[in-house]
């Protein structure tokens, strides 16, 4: 069976850890490049550096650059890499931060903190992709959103906030780039095993795991693997009519009660 992926150049953002990490090492099993984007080479989880697993696990071509997604130049050099491999076919916008938070105490610096990363990066990480795209035959553009970018939660404001944000830029994006042949979606993860969701702000492992997994009709927490695997449907051909679209991956836990 051929690869789904082949002849494709993605950069991840986040890529080292967590979803970024899984959806690297998936779109490299299906043949393509990639471009490990993140603030740090190692892998929160521990283990060795995702570009270094993807050359010793495949034949696909892998490399880590430093990449603040709050910073526009260095998504322009991420961008940059790609031209090695000849050039990006995939951006996945997936570098996001998440904390739950007392809505009346937040500060001005944590607000804007949310947002760089979380909605600027999606924003400049798209755009930098999308020129190169444009100059070329179009591709794909993947923003990680969440569930959280679907429905509000008091105790998550801010993210919320951020990640619906994420949820209608995709939906102009969509509409802007189009016509140039690019394909803009977004994803929505539920509840993920993640650094995130067991160290950040930990509910995996915890006594509110029981409460979310209630909520959850397929009865578990999801996998990075799970949100990789729509990442590739999202990239590949099976998916060339499908833009402007959000992709809820959350075990049916959003649209049931």
């Amino acid at each position: 069976m051929c690869a789904l992926l082949t002849g494709e150049v993605a950069i991840v953002t986040g890529g080292s850890s967590g979803i970024g990490r899984a959806i690297s090492r998936r779109f490299a099993a299906e043949g393509a490049d990639v471009v490990v984007a993140d603030v740090q080479e190692l892998p929160r989880e521990g283990d060795g550096p995702t570009h270094e697993l993807i050359e010793a696990e495949t034949d696909a071509r892998a490399r880590f650059v430093e990449c603040d997604v709050s910073n526009p130049a260095n998504l322009e050099d991420a961008v940059e890499e790609t031209e090695a491999f000849g050039g990006v076919t995939t951006m996945v916008n997936n570098a996001g931060i998440f904390h739950g938070e007392e809505f009346l105490e937040v500060e001005e610096a944590e607000f804007d903190r949310m947002m760089d990363v979380n909605v600027k990066g999606v924003y400049f990480g798209a755009q930098a992709a999308a020129k190169r795209m444009a100059d070329a035959d179009g591709g794909s553009i993947i923003n990680l959103s969440s569930v959280a970018g679907l429905e509000g939660s008091g105790e998550f404001v801010t993210y919320c906030g951020a990640k619906g944000a994420v949820r209608l830029l995709t939906y102009a994006m969509a509409a802007k780039l189009g016509p140039a042949g690019i394909r803009v979606n977004a994803i929505h993860p539920g509840l993920i095993e993640t650094s995130m969701t067991t160290d950040d702000y930990a509910i995996i492992g915890t006594d509110a795991e029981a409460d979310f997994l209630e909520a959850i009709p397929a009865r578990r927490a999801g996998q990075p693997a799970d949100i990789a695997d729509a990442a590739v449907y999202l990239a590949s051909d099976l998916s060339s009519y499908v833009t402007g679209e959000s992709l809820t991956v959350d075990g049916g836990m959003s649209n049931t009660q």
